[in-house]
């Protein structure tokens, strides 16, 4: 080794590296910005139809009309607010932690912080600190844990010429090393760079809305237009007329609040999961994972609870019985082993100094043993069984240890014996340790219950496969014999194709694992994948749903959507409930919003050939959107409803809202006819018209307030009363009449025709024989 090299850099090579670049200072966050949070939520095209409508609103001083934009105020403002606000909660530091580093520079060793690492840097490095950026191993020897880089467990030894890759960290042993890649070529922070960029939000929900609005958008602007013109040159009406007339028309077909009313149920699911200790950085992923018909589970951390523990330790030898907690405590006093196996050894025994220790060996990964001289006893040594004792002093308890997945060591002593580097000899066994990583609680009837809900569960790991599938047996996991060793695989199509054919994946690198999520995503699955290393970074990326561990690497925590705070997957269907409540209940009410987007549509189309005024103006249609469609819905998607969901939202809500909006299409056109055949004032057909419009509404608030219990039969009772109270309040500003006069008797009649028709209709089978179809089409 060169002098030069070992002095480390001058002050001068270091202000020079860091003027070209070459600085460790490199911050990766893959959250959204302020930014594109504020895109997102605002410039949609959702949003400019409804600014649009209303900027041609105030042009023509309807402002009384343009009351509706306080809804698409207020939900703008709503997501804007829950984006943010998880992202500050969640936003840490980047893959390597931002701590300080020992280095040596001009032959002088300081401690920096690890943004102020240099290329070239030599770098000393210790047991039990993480790898602040990719170093060559310069002299010395040690134990690595890449857990969160490669998904293995194992710990890896390195020595001179090795390297040392960021976000891993030494569990033995110490090193002199020199810093070979920094910020961005890092290993980890490359690893991770594929999944920088926020994922785009998948909800059928809100790609429900999009459809609407894309639809729709192909029709407003000329269908604008048209009912436009011909109010101002055929029926010669004023420009504030026809544009208020025109925009009624518009403003009907695009369901406002129900987008508000979506926004209103996910925020308090996310509240409600917040008070469970889950953090849900993208509100429309609690509607993502109601779908979710596969899950892809880490083993370490998730399944497992990532901390290694004594099961049981069982004596070998009578002599040493009673001298076992005393020896272990003297080799855990002097070992500076700080890997997890020793750490539950640490837990487990009591650390003394009974006895006296002249010679001492490492564990290591290699020999899979460490040992000890005691002048009392012997040499005693800490390792695997097989490598300590011959194949015929195995106990027979081993084979079913080893058989249920748990590590096991032998503790052994070879008396009268001095300690050396070769193999052991002569070694008596005193004790075996069956030492387990501790399945979480919960953690099998969990499983049980998203297997009994249809979701095809799927353990990756980089662990070893027999371990895994062990593991995952005890975990109660299905079809946990059926696994799999993906280090075996080395082409694409064959991972593909083990994605269906196997339940248990072990030896799984990051690439594979996204190629498998992949794989059943592209299989017509909606997938959910949880991780808490940045070998997971990858296949979250992937995943429709992430789940991310707190406990967990800070990447993963950037990217998903979800973070699970106590690190505790069985809380997962806390959140599918929350899904289902949310879509189930909104999937029922919205066949509430979807009748005036139906009949503002159909109506349009009507007034578009004749050349007939909109029947309505927008603060009449703005009005229902309150007290009919929002005030109701609101409190009915607070219920508890955890119904499978086995229907597609959109032609669900469709279908619910068809018949009673064809009713608001049959009774205006005949309320027409009849307004120019009875001697009806123009103000009394509109009040007429309105008064029907409610009514008819109202019959789809009773519906979905059944059955009834008093919450809802409160909501249909105070719904109908207040609207048409508020109506016959606000008359002038509605520009309807205070009553109907010699029109109620039209409107008792018309209503009663309403609801025998409905009922009519529901005693029929078309519904459910739509809805059946839709369901195994799904």
């Amino acid at each position: 080794m060169e002098t030069k090299e070992m002095n480390g850099l001058t002050q001068e090579e270091v202000r020079q590296k860091i003027s070209s670049g070459q600085q460790n200072d490199y911050q990766e966050d893959a959250s959204k910005s302020t930014k594109q949070i504020l895109s997102d939520n605002i410039l949609t095209l959702f949003n400019f139809l409804n600014f649009g409508i209303g900027i041609c609103l105030l042009l023509v001083g309807a402002y009384s009309n343009m009351a509706y934009l306080a809804i698409i105020v207020v939900n703008i403002i709503i997501g804007i607010y829950q984006e943010i606000h998880a992202r500050n909660l969640v936003r840490k530091l980047s893959i390597v932690s931002q701590s300080e580093v020992r280095v040596v520079r001009e032959g002088k060793e300081q401690s920096i912080s690890t943004k102020e690492l240099v290329l070239g840097d030599v770098v000393k490095i210790g047991a039990g600190e993480q790898i602040p950026s990719d170093l060559r191993v310069i002299s010395g020897r040690a134990e690595a844990n890449e857990a969160l880089l490669t998904g293995e467990s194992d710990l890896i030894v390195k020595t001179e010429g090795d390297e040392l890759l960021s976000g891993s960290f030494l569990t033995s042993g110490s090193v002199l090393a020199q810093t070979i890649r920094v910020g961005a070529d890092n290993y980890a922070v490359r690893l991770t760079s594929e999944a920088k960029t926020h994922k785009a939000i998948h909800s059928e929900l809100v790609d429900s809305i999009r459809k609407v609005s894309k639809f729709t958008s192909f029709i407003i602007i000329p269908l604008g237009i048209i009912l436009f013109l011909e109010a101002l040159f055929i029926r010669d009406a004023s420009i504030k007329i026809s544009v208020i007339a025109s925009a009624a028309a518009l403003l009907g077909m695009l369901p406002k609040g129900l987008v508000l009313l979506i926004s209103i149920a996910l925020t308090t699911g996310v509240t409600k999961l917040a008070k469970k200790r889950i953090l849900v950085q993208d509100m429309y992923s609690i509607e993502t994972l109601a779908h979710v018909d596969t899950l892809c589970l880490d083993k370490t951390g998730t399944i497992t609870e990532g901390k290694m523990s004594i099961q049981r330790v069982e004596a070998l030898n009578p002599k040493y019985e009673k001298a076992i907690p005393e020896i272990m405590g003297t080799y855990l006093a002097e070992s500076s082993d700080n890997n997890l196996t020793m750490r539950a050894l640490r837990d487990y025994f009591q650390v003394a100094n009974r006895y006296t220790v002249t010679e001492k060996l490492a564990f290591s990964s290699d020999r899979k043993w460490g040992a000890m001289e005691f002048p009392e006893l012997g040499v005693i040594y800490v390792g695997a069984p097989e490598r300590l004792v011959e194949k015929s002093q195995l106990p027979e308890s081993l084979v079913d240890a080893q058989a249920n997945g748990y590590r096991v060591l032998m503790l052994g002593v070879a008396p009268e014996q001095h300690l050396t580097e070769g193999e052991p000899k002569g070694v008596e066994p005193i004790a075996l340790f069956e030492i387990d990583d501790p399945i979480r609680k919960n953690a099998e009837e969990t499983l049980a219950y998203l297997h009994a809900e249809g979701v095809n569960l799927k353990v990756i790991s980089g662990d070893n496969p027999f371990t895994v599938s062990n593991i995952a047996r005890r975990a109660g996991l299905p079809n946990y014999d059926s696994y799999v060793d993906l280090s075996t695989m080395t082409e694409e199509k064959a991972v593909r194709e083990a994605a269906h054919e196997y339940t248990v994946f072990g030896r799984v690198s990051p690439q594979q694992k996204k190629t498998l999520v992949n794989e059943l995503k592209q299989s017509g699955g909606t997938v959910a994948m949880t991780g808490d290393g940045v070998n997971d970074v990858l296949a979250l990326r992937e995943a429709d749903c992430s789940i991310a561990m707190a406990e967990g690497d800070g990447a993963t925590r950037q990217i998903a959507n979800l973070v699970l705070l106590d690190s505790d997957f069985t809380t997962l269907p806390e959140v599918l409930f929350e899904g289902r409540r949310v879509v189930n209940n909104v999937t029922k009410v919205s066949g509430i919003f979807f009748i005036k987007t139906i009949y503002s549509f159909i109506l349009s189309i009507l007034c578009a050939i004749t050349a007939i005024g909109f029947p309505f103006i927008p603060i009449q249609i703005t009005l229902i959107d309150l007290a009919i469609e929002g005030y109701p819905s609101f409190f009915l998607s607070f219920e508890q409803d955890k119904r499978k969901i086995t229907y597609r939202y959109l032609p669900t809500a469709l279908i619910n809202a068809l018949p009673n909006a064809l009713l608001v299409v049959l009774n205006i056109i005949v309320v027409y006819i009849l307004g120019k055949v009875l001697p009806f004032t123009q103000l009394q057909t509109t009040t007429l018209m309105y008064y029907l419009l409610i009514g008819i509404s109202c019959m789809a608030v009773v519906k979905a307030c059944y059955p009834f219990n008093p919450l809802r039969i409160f909501l249909a009772v105070t719904t109908v009363v207040g609207i048409y109270v508020a109506a016959m309040l606000f008359h002038h500003l509605l520009e309807v009449d205070l009553g109907l006069g010699t029109a109620w008797p039209y409107f008792i009649g018309f209503m009663i025709v309403n609801i025998i028709l409905r009922l009519i209709y529901g005693k029929t089978n078309i519904r459910d024989y739509l809805l059946n179809k839709l369901a195994t089409t799904k």
